[in-house]
């Protein structure tokens, strides 16, 4: 099974995510590949059968302009027979906004045609202990659910 994981990262706190991701799935036998979302493509999601995005939330639920380009790219797509997985960080003192861009992405894999694998891992800052133990158990979900 091959998974791609783009991810944006303005503080190393979700690319600290999508490299415990990606060791956990290489782990359980995924070929995988990362790449930070200014230098990706949406339409690399099309050669995997697992595509996953790591993003922060900036502020109010603002999206950069990288996040943004990527967003627009990924709901040209069509994803159908493809699996998808949301994560990222964000600040729990912006309210409803916590997290908000993992959410919006969530929405918009859901409307390329994608299959959601997983819940959304969402965490407050930097990964601390329970945050690795989410990834952790998001990764055995994916594998359990695309290797069973």
């Amino acid at each position: 099974m091959k998974a791609k994981i783009v991810y944006a990262s303005m503080t190393g706190n979700d690319e600290d995510m999508a490299d415990i991701l990606e060791e956990d799935l290489q782990d359980l036998g995924f070929e995988t590949d990362s790449s930070e979302v200014a230098f990706a493509d949406a339409s690399e999601y099309l050669d995997s059968d697992l595509c996953i995005f790591v993003t922060y939330t900036y502020g109010e639920g603002t999206m950069t302009d990288e996040i943004a380009d990527f967003y627009d790219q990924l709901k040209e797509l069509d994803l159908s027979g493809k699996y998808f997985a949301v994560m990222g960080s964000g600040d729990k003192t912006y309210g409803e906004h916590f997290c908000e861009n993992v959410f919006d992405y969530q929405k918009a894999f859901l409307a390329c045609n994608a299959t959601e694998i997983t819940a959304p891992v969402t965490i407050e800052n930097a990964p601390d202990d329970e945050a690795i133990e989410a990834i952790d158990q998001a990764a055995r979900e994916m594998a359990d659910k695309l290797n069973g």
